[in-house]
Parts: C-alpha cells; sequence; structure tokens
C-alpha cells in the first residue's frame, strides 16, 4: 500500500554507488536509440516527480494517489517492497510478477488516474498536442536492482529520504512511508538509516 499520512527540496539524490537510468533524453544527450531494460520479475527502483517542483500535491492529494495506485495493482499486479511519497516527488521499489516487464504501462496509468481527478497545472504547446495535463515530469527515474545489498540500500534510501530533505528529524517521524508498516525497521531499532542520512 502507499503510505497514509513540508516543502521539498529540488534535487533529488541517490544513494552513493547507485547508478539509474534517467529516462529522458535531455539528460541522457543524443541517445535516439535508447531502450527501457525489461527484466521479467525484476525488483526496480523508482524515482516519480511533480512538474512543479514547489508543490505539495502529493501529499496533499495522497488519498487520490493510493486510490490510482490500488486500480492499477488490482489490473496489473506488482508487490510493493517500499514507497515514500514527499510533496512534489516520491521514490518506490516493486518487484514485478513473473513473466511481466511492463512497469511504463503501469506508471502511465497510476500518473493518469491520479491527473484525472485535479484541475491541469501550466500546460506548454507540448502539453496540449499529448493531451497531458502538466502535473507529472514526463520521464522518471528507474534502476533495476541487481543485488541484496543494493536492494536494501535503496530500501533504507527510501525511509531516510523525508529526513534528507529536512521535513522530520527520523524516517519513522513522516507520515507518508512505508516504514510504518515495514517490520524490517520498526521504530525502537534505528536500522541504518542513519548512514544514509549523514552520508555525504
Amino acid at each position: 500500500m502507499i503510505p497514509r499520512g513540508g516543502a521539498s527540496g529540488k534535487m533529488v539524490m541517490l544513494p552513493g554507488g547507485v547508478q539509474p537510468f534517467l529516462t529522458s533524453l535531455r539528460h541522457l544527450g543524443r541517445m535516439p536509440n535508447y531502450r527501457r531494460p525489461h527484466l521479467s520479475g525484476a525488483r526496480i527502483f523508482f524515482t516519480v516527480t511533480l512538474a512543479d517542483r514547489d508543490s505539495d500535491l502529493l501529499v496533499r492529494q495522497v488519498d487520490l494517489l493510493r486510490t490510482a495506485v490500488r486500480r492499477t495493482r488490482a489490473e496489473r499486479p506488482f508487490a510493493i517492497e517500499a514507497w515514500v511519497v514527499l510533496p512534489d516527488h516520491m521514490h518506490c521499489i516493486w518487484q514485478m510478477p513473473d513473466g511481466d516487464s511492463d512497469y511504463p504501462t503501469r506508471w502511465r496509468l497510476i500518473k493518469s488516474r491520479f491527473s484525472r481527478q485535479l484541475d491541469p497545472g501550466p500546460r506548454r504547446p507540448s502539453h496540449v498536442r499529448r493531451a497531458e495535463r502538466g502535473i507529472w515530469q514526463r520521464r522518471y527515474w528507474e534502476h533495476h536492482i541487481r543485488s541484496d545489498r543494493e536492494f536494501h540500500r535503496l530500501l533504507e534510501y527510501c525511509w531516510a529520504n523525508p529526513v534528507k530533505h529536512g521535513l522530520v528529524d527520523t524516517p519513522h517521524d513522516w507520515q507518508w512511508s512505508s516504514i510504518h508498516s515495514d517490520a524490517r525497521c520498526p521504530r525502537e531499532r534505528p536500522c541504518a538509516v542513519e548512514k544514509v542520512v549523514n552520508a555525504a
């Protein structure tokens, strides 16, 4: 489930040693043949961001987001290993089903179902041509997780992210985080999130 219940920093920083794929040719340079990896049954880390980096829309309308995810999972299942929602972006880790690598369709459905419930944001001509509402950044970060060690580093990164952005003092203080339902890091045990929070 998406976690239930501030202004964010403007940069989305990822833990050391993780080289995510930024699915935007603007950042990839001239790579017209770029293709997302499509690995069946993969564990994938995502960062998905609003177009307006000063917005608090994701936490203000978290129930709409939760409904969009729930409807999409009912149609196209995937497991949620971690999810943290910040005011203007979110991080999550999905486990895709065996025989299924179609996470782009899932994200398209989640983003469109959320957006359709809201007034459009500022739209450029390209948004109008594509019938987009101007709420989300068009692209997103993705990283296919290759080891258990990398998985745990990214899991702890998700939990620690609200602290890194100065929104709360401890990961458990952030309302919209899956840490509250994750037995791997109960409140009385700090896990390794301090290493993430204090990392340079």
